[in-house]
């Protein structure tokens, strides 16, 4: 825990220090945002359209099948969108940064750079930080999006409501502190992914069988620490927002 506070602290260090390094930033920001675009976009699909199916049958029971759209917009916002989100990530981007810092570790290419005067966190860990924060947030937007769009789809051509009776559903069920809430936990969803790949990836050792470790190690601690951080972040904003 104190390596992975000093590391964080680092990181943030040197998001408001020079010298900055332009190029890896870029390269972070196309690898962890365009490239789970694809990811999160089908994972926003099916989960608004399976949503939309299961809550439209049991608001069968009452009578009030036509307000479908404000149960899906409310879910994917508040909650399903950001953590779906970054449970993905998770997934694709945690495991990539401990398993690409953890060979970088065993093969002393780390060491290699502290030989060379460059500083690992600047330039290896910096950039999956600032990628990680700020991409997330713009993947969950996309992730609503998509949802809110797969509910309408199964609304009108399975469920039999109207596309303007989902919409005005959709607009009615959301209020400005629900899209806050939506977009403020994934910058904090997003630090502990890739704070949590870059500290066990850092830490990697013994071979290959070390990396391998290292990169289960990340997935699952990256995502038992995405629900448990967004269930206090969610209380948090919860008292702060209604």
């Amino acid at each position: 825990m104190q390596e992975y506070v000093w590391l964080s602290a680092a990181a943030f260090r040197g998001m408001v220090t020079r010298p900055y390094f332009f190029h890896d930033i870029v390269e972070q920001l196309d690898a962890i945002g365009v490239g789970s675009l694809t990811v999160v976009i089908l994972t926003g699909l099916f989960t608004g359209a399976v949503l939309a199916l299961q809550t439209g049958l049991t608001l069968d029971q009452f009578g009030a099948r036509p307000v479908v759209g404000r149960l899906v917009s409310a879910s994917m916002v508040k909650e399903l969108g950001p953590v779906l989100t970054a449970l993905m990530i998770t997934g694709r981007v945690g495991s990539g940064i401990a398993a690409e810092l953890g060979s970088m570790g065993v093969t002393d290419q780390i060491n290699a750079l502290r030989a060379l005067g460059a500083d690992p966190v600047r330039k290896l860990v910096v950039p999956r930080f600032l990628a990680g924060i700020f991409m997330v947030p713009l993947l969950t937007v996309v992730s609503d999006f998509t949802g809110v769009a797969g509910g309408w789809i199964i609304a009108s051509m399975q469920l039999g409501v109207s596309s303007g009776v989902y919409w005005t559903s959709v607009r009615e069920g959301l209020f400005l502190e629900d899209i806050w809430m939506g977009l403020i936990k994934p910058f904090f969803l997003g630090f502990v992914i890739v704070s949590i790949g870059c500290h066990v990836g850092l830490r990697a050792r013994g071979g290959t069988q070390g990396v391998g470790r290292a990169t289960t190690q990340a997935v699952v601690a990256a995502s038992v620490a995405v629900l448990a951080v967004d269930f206090f972040v969610t209380n948090l904003l919860v008292y702060l927002l209604y």
